[in-house]
């Protein structure tokens, strides 16, 4: 209709056809054509004729009450928890092709859920800016590292022989497993430069995290260290704190509370579970460790820094829990 009406109008301004089509991107035809039903019927002629065809089965109203009634939900009668589009159309008396079509032209998905945290730590703005301000300025010669452990990783043996990738056929691997137990993979990950140090153990309490913290501190001696972690219990118990007292070297930083994304070494904890864990066949817990210690020595040479883009004000806008009404009480 717009373009109807541009047409129009430059008609009405004297501009030449020819003009007109260039200026709107179309054909000389068409502008012809709207200017003709434009002559003959006034504004009335801009809008669509009645065209050839099946007339519609489903009008306005009806459309709008299948929105309606997905964005409302399934009644409790039905115990499902989201409609499906065969439900859906038993309910409202049409097809489930009509319900699909409809879900399309409103982008409609009730099939699909994604979750989301806002985090209620009160320190969250002081926190974002600690870490955020390591990341973008880290103190003049300190080293900024990212720790964290990844716990509960399973030796899982595959029951058949992982088949290899073949010309149209990908990987292929038995969905079952027989497990032979886990183990826990600390990393402390250096922001200027992406490598890690790590341990494996077999647990994650405030001992085996200390006796990691001892490792890192032994790895960059006489260096000032800033360390990026969450808050877990054993990274705030007494004994690491009395330990970190006789050590003022090194400082900790913690995330705020439900926001452990702000810590870089997630980014490396998704890298290895997808390249070297995930699709991986383990006999033995010592076949697992073998294989993330390879994986690890690989990446240090390697390794490339994860660098941090976004300022903490940024941040900060979108972790704040948004109003959704300004009704007035």
């Amino acid at each position: 209709m717009v373009e109807r009406a541009r047409i129009v109008t430059l008609a009405a301004e004297g501009v030449a056809n020819t003009e007109v089509a260039q200026l709107l991107g179309i054909s000389r035809p068409t502008v012809i054509g709207w200017r003709k039903r434009y002559e003959e019927l006034g504004i009335a002629g801009l809008s669509d004729r009645p065209r050839s065809g099946r007339p519609r089965e489903i009008d306005d109203d009806m459309r709008l009450d299948i929105v309606a009634r997905t964005l409302a939900g399934p009644p409790k009668r039905l115990g499902v928890t989201h409609w499906s589009t065969r439900l859906l159309a038993d309910e409202v008396g049409v097809s489930n092709f009509t319900i699909a079509m409809i879900w399309r032209e409103y982008g409609l998905k009730p099939h699909r859920v994604q979750t989301f945290k806002f985090s209620t730590d009160p320190e969250l703005v002081a926190k974002i800016k600690d870490v955020v301000g390591l990341y973008l300025n880290p103190p003049e010669r300190a080293i900024v590292l990212c720790i964290d452990e990844k716990s509960q990783i399973q030796a899982l043996e595959r029951s058949q022989p992982i088949l290899p990738i073949r010309p149209g056929l990908p990987e292929r691997a038995t969905h079952d497993y027989v497990r032979h137990g886990t183990a826990t993979l600390f990393v402390a990950l250096e922001v200027a430069t992406g490598r890690v140090t790590d341990q494996v153990l077999e647990r994650h309490r405030h001992q085996e995290f200390l006796r990691f913290l001892k490792r890192v501190a032994k790895a960059y001696p006489r260096k000032e260290l800033h360390i990026v972690l969450d808050n877990y219990g054993t990274h705030r118990h007494p004994v690491v704190r009395a330990w970190l007292e006789q050590h003022p070297r090194i400082q900790l930083h913690f995330t705020p509370t439900g926001a452990s994304w702000l810590n870089m070494v997630e980014i490396f904890f998704g890298i290895i579970t997808r390249q070297a864990i995930r699709r991986g066949s383990f006999a033995s817990v010592k076949d697992l460790v073998a294989a993330i210690r390879r994986f690890i020595d690989a990446w240090n040479e390697r390794c490339e820094p994860f660098e941090w883009t976004k300022e903490a004000d940024e941040l900060i806008a979108q972790t704040k829990r948004q109003k959704t009404s300004l009704t007035r009480h």
